[in-house]
């Protein structure tokens, strides 16, 4: 669709890393720098997963109680 903004993220490194954070489970930071090392994600991309998987876990975490 054209005008239409896509959930995926841009860029075929930062999608395989998001692939792969997914498969190992990985919702940490220790997993996600381990994601833009493999993946040589630049420090955009690095926010990127920070935001979609480390803070949306914790605040999936703070809501639970």
């Amino acid at each position: 669709m054209v005008g239409v903004k896509s959930i995926f993220p841009e860029g075929e490194a930062l999608r395989s890393a998001v692939r792969w954070v997914s498969r190992m489970h990985g919702y940490d930071l220790k997993s996600i720098e381990e994601a833009c090392l493999r993946y040589d994600l630049t420090p955009n991309e690095e926010e990127f997963l920070i935001r979609n998987f480390l803070c949306h876990d914790k605040a999936r975490i703070f809501s639970k109680k």
